[in-house]
C-alpha cells in the first residue's frame, strides 16, 4: 500500500546496555536492586540477589534478527532456533536509529524497553527499592535515547505506584525533564500494605497529576507476574520467554494481564474520575478488546449502580489500543472504534515486523482515511505530539 505520508511507530524497542539500571543506581542499594554479575563468558542480571531469567543474554550479542519468528507468530510454522545475528548501532545508539527510521519511511516512534519490562517483579517485595531503581533506569534512558529526541524518538520511562508518594515525585521530576508519556506495568499494584488495584485512592494524586499534565500512560507487555497462576496449575512460577514454554501456561496466562489493568481501570473508576486520562496497551494484542467489553456491559446491565458512566463508552473513550498484526483488525475497530488502534511493529524484536510499514498489508478491510489513522493520526491524537517529520 503507498502511502503519501510516514507512519508514526506505536511500539519500538532498544536493547539496553549493561549499565541501564546500574549507571545511577546508589552502591548501596545494589543487593536490593540490580546487579551485573560476570561469569566467565557468561553474563547475568541479579534482581534483589537472584539471577533475572527475563532476558536470557543482557549483552543482546548475539541478538534474534528482526522479524525472523513472524511466521512462527502467525500460527503459519512450528516454533524452531531462532535466526541470530550481531548486535546493531541502531539497537542501542539514537543517532543510528534515525538513520534507520529514515530508511524504513517512519516519522517518528514510541520506544519501550526490552530487558526494562521484566525487572519490576523481581523488585515487588521491596517498593523503596524498586522505586530507586526505576529512577536510575530513567536517568539512563533519559542519557542515552532522551524522552523526546528530535520529536522524533519518545522513549518511555517507567513508573511504578509502589509507593505512590514516591511515584508522585519521580513523575513529577519526569515531566520537568521533557517526559511525554509513561510507562506503568500491567499489573497488580504491589505495596507493603499487600497488592492493590489501579482504582485504589492511594492512586488517585498520581493519576490527577497525569490527567492535569496531559501525558498519555502505556502499559506495555512484560512480566506481570502472572505465572502465579500457572504454578498453581502445575506450571512455572517465574517468566523465562526463551526458556522451556508451557502450553498450558501459554494458555493461561496470555492477555490476563492486561484484561485484568483494563478491567481494574473501568470498574474501579480511575477514567470516571480522571476522564481526561488516556491510556493504551502496547504489545497485549487485541482479543482480549471484545470479551473485556461484552462483560462490561452485560454487568452494567445487571448492576447499573456499580457504573456511573456506561463503561463501554469509556473504554472507547479513554483507551487505546495497538493489536498484534495477525488479529482480526476490523473487529477490533467494530468494538472500539478505528480512531483508537494504533499500528506498531515491534521492532527490532524477532516475533515483530522486519520492515515495520509492512504492517499496512494487514489493513486491507479499511479506507485509506481510516488507514492513515491507524499508520500516524491516531498515535498523534493518544501522545497530543506532532512529530518532528
Amino acid at each position: 500500500m503507498e502511502l503519501d505520508y510516514k507512519p508514526f511507530d506505536a511500539d519500538n524497542h532498544y536493547y539496553e546496555t549493561l549499565d541501564a539500571f546500574t549507571r545511577y543506581q546508589d552502591k548501596k542499594m545494589a543487593r536490593r536492586g540490580v546487579q551485573v554479575l560476570r561469569d566467565g563468558k557468561r553474563v547475568y542480571i541479579l534482581v534483589a540477589g537472584r539471577v533475572n531469567h527475563f532476558i536470557p543474554n543482557p549483552t543482546f550479542d548475539p541478538v534474534i534478527v528482526p522479524g525472523s519468528v513472524e511466521l512462527m507468530f502467525r500460527g503459519e510454522a512450528p516454533a524452531g532456533p531462532p535466526e541470530v545475528e550481531r548486535i546493531h548501532p541502531e539497537y542501542q545508539d539514537r543517532d543510528s536509529r534515525l538513520q534507520v527510521m529514515d530508511e524504513q519511511g517512519l516519522a517518528a516512534v514510541l520506544l519501550f524497553p526490552t530487558m526494562g519490562v521484566g525487572v519490576e517483579q523481581g523488585l515487588r517485595h521491596d517498593p523503596e527499592a524498586a522505586m530507586h531503581c526505576i529512577g536510575a533506569f530513567n536517568r539512563w534512558l533519559e542519557e542515552d535515547w532522551g524522552f523526546s529526541y528530535q520529536d522524533r524518538i519518545f522513549g518511555a520511562p517507567l513508573l511504578s505506584l509502589a509507593d505512590p508518594d514516591a511515584a508522585l515525585v519521580e513523575l513529577r521530576s519526569l515531566l520537568d525533564r521533557g517526559a511525554r508519556l509513561i510507562h506503568l506495568r500491567p499489573a497488580p499494584i504491589p505495596s507493603i500494605d499487600g497488592p492493590r488495584s489501579f482504582g485504589h485512592p492511594a492512586n488517585d494524586p498520581v493519576w490527577a497529576a497525569i490527567a492535569e499534565a496531559g501525558v498519555p500512560v502505556a502499559f506495555h507487555l512484560g512480566d506481570s507476574g502472572y505465572l502465579t497462576y500457572s504454578a498453581a496449575w502445575g506450571g512455572a512460577s517465574e517468566f523465562e520467554p526463551f526458556g522451556k514454554l508451557n502450553p498450558l501456561d501459554q494458555i493461561l496466562v496470555d492477555d490476563r494481564a492486561i484484561y485484568d489493568t483494563m478491567a481494574s481501570m473501568i470498574t474501579d473508576g480511575v477514567f470516571h474520575r480522571h476522564p481526561a486520562l488516556r491510556v493504551a496497551s502496547i504489545e497485549n494484542g487485541s482479543d482480549w478488546v471484545a470479551i473485556l467489553a461484552k462483560r462490561l456491559r452485560k454487568r452494567a446491565n445487571q448492576y447499573p449502580a456499580w457504573f456511573p458512566e456506561d463503561p463501554l463508552d469509556v473504554l472507547r473513550r479513554n483507551v487505546w489500543v495497538s493489536p498484534y498484526y495477525e488479529e482480526d483488525l476490523v473487529k477490533l475497530a467494530e468494538t472500539i472504534g478505528v480512531d483508537k488502534i494504533l499500528f506498531g511493529s515491534d521492532w527490532p524484536h524477532g516475533e515483530g515486523l522486519a520492515d515495520p510499514v509492512s504492517f499496512t498489508k494487514e489493513l486491507t478491510g479499511f479506507s485509506a482515511a481510516d488507514v492513515r489513522k491507524i499508520m500516524r493520526d491516531n498515535v498523534i491524537t493518544y501522545l497530543g505530539v506532532e512529530p518532528g517529520l
